[in-house]
């Protein structure tokens, strides 16, 4: 079967179609591009479709080239047959092709290696003939040499060599996979049963392999590092020694015996270990992917946060003794003015911070604050609120996530964008921008740094960044780009460009002025015609001369756009007027194949034009709920069980939702809390940014947790 059709028969796609997005792949054509304007090649298949299946084509790619070089190996030994031949072929997975490979594969010096080069192998063949009149004694007495100083050191060393054909043997390990799979347990036992830590529930603990759960696996995997705890997996050892019994020993005769002994030791010694440690890699595997899964989820989730547009924004960024960092800007997140005040009582210079930040809202107009979650940032928060409630001016604000702000303020990138301020101050500028336009400034922050995963530095690190710079890239795609003013970083995650052509875009831009075309990009330095055919689509030039530079709609189908407004009786002017309302309903009219067919593109393109036009440069963040602004504040001894609040969820695991109620400690709502119906997986129910009801289970202040549920309590009778 060729790659095309062993996806589409796993994925459930039209051969042609995969067939069709593979060939768009290996030309050169970016994941989002494809997704957004090649719907007629690929039958409409999303960004996530696409990357699944660029990461199956991947793996079917690597699968070819390391069946040809094992098949180069065994050849070179001149051990190939048409029976190899046909197993090769057909190996699904790189497990089964190395277990294939296994015996052939060049080896360190074993017990094995050592008994052969001892001439002790053609004793070993006869041994496993297990013929009823041989004594194996009696055969061993030919095989004694200086090397081999008696029966028992000969018959030791055929044992070795059997042993290690039986576990060197494919369709027994394919065979005891399945039992260890189905099956198997991992469990664990403390190794320090005398000291505390977080893995106490881990201390003496069992769970069946094919029901173990991600995140226990990974709390497993971590408390082993860090020596708190002896993991391994075990199976019913009697059972499965009698599965490689049933395949090598023959009858009851003396040699049968011999053989039985070898088998017994290739279990024991060489299969379950390896299989352990296969069963141990591939539960690790599972839930780093799952994890990496989620983590990108909630990522996405995350950028995708509502903008809260139009307002003058202040930053704070909490501190004791550095001060808290105070940072004033526009709408477009230009700095109006920083400053460091010290609002925490125990400095005694509360009064002079009320006023300061007072001035700074009346003489610029501030709309909102965003309070970092740091340290000192309960006292920020509260001493926030008594500034709102001692104004009159509608002020609210917001704690958000400082997670990645000071690698961020301490980075080059930072040092480029602002030369003029201090590392700390421009984290406050970073937190305030946070709430203006989550995606412009987050994608400044390696996406492992901004707090929204488990277990994330236990991931394996370029599938993590491979993951996350997908999601990054998306969000970006999906949004799209103003080119005049957009930062060298969010531009730099447009399809298309690269960090280099990125900071380019920005250095003509500060050169010649703003764009006034897409057109103009082929300008700029080392951007040709290929990289503005992936990324034109998705920058933005509002108020451009031709208006469908400030649209969706890709350069090369902006003749049809033109054919498709003349036909139905509009022009370019209508584009995003009210008039231009009619347009669905006049293409239907005159047949959506037909007038595609007319117009030289498909239908789903025809689609995607019509919608752009009516409304241009739509931002899709613009249809979610706003995020949630407070104007007082709470803290964890206000809280009673059976308290109903309103909160917005930080995070999603895969045993529960964080919640931020407005205490400056998220609470947790367990998977069991989380609907009244059975949940397999938190992210079936919330998701990052959610504006939540819930209701308060219990709080423990010195442990500084807080349970929630989003079940609502029953009602008296």
């Amino acid at each position: 079967m060729t790659h095309a059709q062993i996806i589409a028969s796993e994925l459930g796609l039209a051969e042609s179609r995969v067939a069709a997005a593979i060939e768009l792949i290996d030309e050169g054509n970016t994941i989002p591009f494809i997704a957004r304007y090649r719907k007629e090649a690929t039958g409409s298949m999303d960004d996530g479709a696409l990357r699944t299946l660029g990461e199956r084509l991947e793996y079917l790619r690597k699968l070819d080239a390391q069946k040809q070089t094992v098949r180069a190996s065994i050849e070179e030994q001149g051990k190939w047959t048409d029976e190899l031949a046909s197993a090769l072929e057909n190996a699904k997975t790189l497990a089964e092709v190395e277990d294939i490979y296994r015996p052939y594969r060049p080896k360190r010096k074993t017990r094995a290696s050592i008994a052969r080069a001892k001439g002790l192998e053609p004793l070993a063949k006869r041994l496993l003939e297990q013929r009823t009149g041989d004594d194996p004694h009696a055969l061993a007495k030919e095989y004694i040499t200086d090397e081999v100083p008696d029966e028992d050191a000969a018959l030791a060393g055929a044992r070795d060599i059997i042993a290690e054909d039986v576990s060197d043997s494919a369709s027994l390990r394919t065979t005891l996979r399945s039992l260890y799979r189905n099956t198997g347990m991992i469990e664990s036992k403390a190794a320090k049963p005398d000291e505390k830590s977080v893995y106490e529930g881990y201390y003496d603990y069992a769970e069946p392999v094919a029901k173990a759960a991600g995140h226990r696996v990974l709390a497993l995997d971590r408390g082993e590092r860090e020596g708190f705890l002896k993991v391994s997996v075990t199976v019913d050892s009697a059972r499965a020694a009698e599965m490689c019994e049933r395949r090598f020993v023959k009858n009851g005769s003396p040699c049968a015996a011999e053989v039985r002994a070898a088998v017994q030791d290739a279990y024991t010694r060489l299969i379950h270990p390896s299989l352990e440690r296969e069963v141990r890699a591939s539960l690790s595997e599972a839930a780093q992917e799952g994890a990496i899964k989620v983590f990108g989820k909630n990522l996405e989730q995350l950028l995708l946060q509502p903008p809260v547009k139009g307002k003058v924004a202040m930053g704070l960024d909490p501190g004791y003794r550095m001060g808290c960092k105070t940072a004033v800007v526009d709408p477009t997140g230009k700095v109006l003015a920083t400053t460091v005040i010290y609002p925490v009582p125990e400095f005694k210079r509360v009064d002079q911070a009320k006023r300061t930040v007072k001035e700074l809202i009346r003489k610029y107009g501030v709309e909102i604050i965003a309070i970092g979650n740091g340290t000192a940032g309960r006292e920020t928060e509260r001493f926030a609120a008594e500034v709102i409630a001692e104004i009159d001016e509608p002020v609210s604000y917001m704690v958000v996530s400082e997670a990645g702000a000071s690698v961020y303020s301490a980075s080059k990138l930072a040092a480029e964008e602002f030369p003029d301020y201090d590392v700390n101050l421009r984290s406050a500028v970073s937190i305030a921008r946070r709430l203006q336009d989550p995606l412009a400034e987050l994608v400044k922050i390696d996406p492992k740094a901004v707090g929204v995963g488990q277990y994330q530095h236990d991931m394996p690190a370029a599938r993590l960044s491979a993951e996350l710079d997908g999601v990054v890239e998306r969000c970006v795609n999906t949004v799209g780009v103003d080119l005049n003013t957009a930062s060298a970083p969010l531009l730099a995650r447009v399809a298309g460009l690269t960090q280099t052509t990125a900071k380019n875009v920005v250095a003509y831009r500060e050169e010649n002025g703003e764009f006034t075309s897409r057109r103009q990009l082929l300008k700029v330095s080392k951007l040709g015609p290929k990289a503005f055919e992936q990324c034109a689509g998705f920058l933005r030039v509002p108020g451009a001369k031709e208006p469908l530079d400030g649209t969706a709609v890709h350069p090369e189908s902006y003749d049809a756009a033109r054919g498709l407004l003349k036909a139905c009786g509009f022009t370019e002017a209508d584009i995003g007027t009210a008039s231009v309302s009619a347009l669905p309903e006049k293409a239907k009219a005159l047949g959506m194949e037909k007038l595609a067919q007319s117009l030289g593109v498909g239908v789903p393109t025809l689609e995607d034009i019509i919608a752009e036009l009516l409304r241009p440069g739509r931002d899709m963040r613009d249809s979610l709920p706003a995020p949630m602004l407070r104007t007082d504040v709470m803290e964890m001894k206000d809280l009673t069980p059976g308290m109903e609040l309103k909160g917005t969820v930080r995070n999603v695991i895969d045993f529960g939702a964080f919640v931020d109620i407005g205490v400056h400690q998220d609470g947790l709502v367990h998977i069991s809390q989380l609907s009244n119906r059975f949940v397999r997986h938190p992210a079936e129910v919330v998701k990052v940014g959610d504006v939540v009801t819930v209701w308060v289970l219990s709080v423990d202040v010195a442990k500084k947790r807080i349970s929630l549920t989003m079940k609502p309590p029953k009602q008296p009778k």
